[in-house]
């Protein structure tokens, strides 16, 4: 019986442990084709955005980031950012806090027929990475 017991709990917590959400994997702009409907951290450098000509009510226009490559002719990867308020000049202020940094963002890579990209419902989602010395 004793043995019984022990497999049971052994296979019960075989399954939390299992079960537990893995960390999220690290790629690059041009790799994360590759991991569409995964969450990953993506990381690379802004080198275009666009802001999009209707917004969203209340978060304002969208701003699309993208790393490693611009927006034409090829991009590899992008992201989807909103200013903090839906109010004129917000989205400067989204723009200059990104625009040519390096970025690690996070989150649930999707595609919808072009570039992948991760659409950021909160901006805690995105790292800016301290300048090397």
């Amino acid at each position: 019986m004793k043995n019984f017991m022990f497999i049971v709990c052994a296979i019960g917590l075989s399954t939390l442990v299992l079960a537990q959400d893995k960390k999220p994997v690290r790629v690059n702009p041009i790799d994360a084709k590759g991991h569409v409907g995964e969450t990953a951290i993506v990381c690379g450098k802004v080198v275009d955005n666009q802001v999009a000509k209707n917004g969203l009510g209340g978060y304002g226009r969208p701003v699309s980031f993208y790393l490693d490559q611009p927006a034409t002719p090829n991009p590899v990867f992008y992201f989807i950012a909103f200013g903090v308020k839906a109010e004129p000049g917000v989205r400067q202020e989204v723009v200059e806090a990104y625009d040519g940094k390096r970025v690690c963002v996070t989150g649930k890579i999707e595609t919808q027929g072009g570039a992948p990209f991760i659409l950021m419902a909160d901006r805690s989602q995105i790292k800016v990475e301290a300048k090397k010395k």
